[in-house]
């Protein structure tokens, strides 16, 4: 009898223990939730609180719509600002010191060829444009000007290599320049103060510019759109896998401000959230003069994106920036992103690009959806098919 006794307590502790573990899986995932989501973004910023433009992101920071939607969870949500920008970035990613990263694309690809673990999750803020400046009364005009002056670049960012391609179409190589790795900020104080002959640079030098501080000479504007630069989304690898909830609830929250920030009635309402970083409302209106919002704050992954990432690790190695080809295989995670898409109606909203930066075939024209979207829903909608992937013809067939 007692052995008959104890076998039954014997099976019941195994009942309980499989009951126990059945729970853990079910609820692994809530459990595992971290309670504080760090989100790196890929320059100094400005304002109180620090914020940064032009970006879709800056509107999610501005009118906190990222610590709103993790509130109830009781997530916390910290922003960390980069003055060393993307590569300064990349070291916060490699010592897990945040989990979300907004970056260029070249910093992205140089920390991809070191190892870092990301996947990228969505685009925001396409096409930026890079720029030329000198003192105003420098008598340099044109690239071919800069033969062996002392230039500003900031060394290891996504204008870095864009200026490297800019100078290779003009007949000149880096090292004909007397290149000067300096940030933003002492790239401004050294040519007010006529250290340096001339600086690449972006929508920062609008506002010196205005002072009569300095003047361009040379902008990509309306010009190959392969001399744009690209910024996107990033997460941690193992974040991602996880806490897939919590990246869903962040994509939706970008995607909604991606939308709102590629409608052009609300071009004036957006300049304005984006100089509350510091930059005055003037330099967005130059920055984005004669350009729709639409393509420029679409976060798709399309086949122009992928054929520019794809560029980018092709001239990264071509100029040793990184020691070897980086395989983008499997990297661009766009699930999450076509989730929310069809979460809040916008499958149709933005345009897709071929790897040439035109229209795709069928594709709407740019800033002109073919439906207008419902309300913005955070709800994520779990299932739906992926977007355009990196095995894309068009994008195989990018080269530059």
């Amino acid at each position: 009898m007692k052995s008959l006794i104890r076998l039954k307590l014997f099976n019941l502790a195994k009942g309980v223990a499989a009951l126990a573990l059945a729970v853990g899986a079910a609820f692994g995932g809530a459990a595992q939730a971290a309670d504080v989501i760090r989100v790196g973004v890929a320059t100094a910023g400005g304002g109180d609180p620090i914020t940064w433009g032009g970006s879709p992101g800056g509107v999610v920071r501005v009118n906190q719509w990222l610590e709103q939607a993790f509130a109830a969870d009781g997530v916390k949500v910290e922003w960390l600002f980069f003055k060393g920008a993307g590569p300064a970035v990349n070291e916060a990613l490699s010592n897990k010191q945040i989990d979300f990263a907004y970056q260029g694309d070249l910093p992205q690809v140089v920390g991809r060829a070191n190892g870092l673990k990301t996947k990228l999750l969505l685009v925001s803020g396409a096409r930026n444009n890079l720029y030329l400046v000198a003192p105003p009364n420098s008598p340099l005009k044109s690239i071919e000007d800069l033969k062996d002056r002392k230039v500003s670049i900031f060394r290891g960012t996504n204008g870095h290599l864009v200026a490297i391609n800019v100078l290779a179409a003009h007949g000149l190589a880096e090292r004909d320049i007397k290149g000067v790795n300096l940030d933003a900020g002492s790239a401004q104080a050294a040519l007010v103060s006529n250290g340096v002959d001339a600086a690449f640079g972006g929508y920062e030098w609008f506002k010196v510019r205005d002072q009569g501080l300095a003047k361009v000479i040379y902008s990509t504007q309306g010009q190959d759109p392969a001399y744009t630069r690209q910024a996107s989304l990033l997460v941690r690898e193992d974040f991602e896998r996880e806490n897939p909830a919590q990246v869903q609830k962040l994509v939706d929250v970008f995607v909604r401000a991606a939308q709102w920030s590629s409608d052009e009635k609300n071009r004036d309402a957006l300049f304005k959230i984006w100089e509350k970083s510091g930059v005055p409302y003037a330099s967005w209106a130059a920055e984005f003069d004669k350009q729709d919002l639409a393509s420029r704050n679409s976060p798709l992954i399309d086949d122009f994106i992928i054929a520019r990432y794809k560029a980018v690790v092709a001239d990264a190695v071509k100029l040793k920036l990184i020691r070897r080809e980086v395989s983008l295989d499997g990297w661009f995670e766009p699930r999450y992103l076509q989730n929310a898409l069809k979460a809040q109606g916008l499958e149709q909203y933005w345009t897709a690009f071929d790897a040439a930066g035109d229209p795709a075939a069928g594709a709407p024209a740019a800033g002109k959806p073919v439906s207008s979207p419902p309300a913005a829903s955070n709800a994520p909608a779990n299932g739906a098919p992926a977007i355009a992937s990196a095995a894309s013809p068009a994008a195989a067939a990018a080269a530059r």
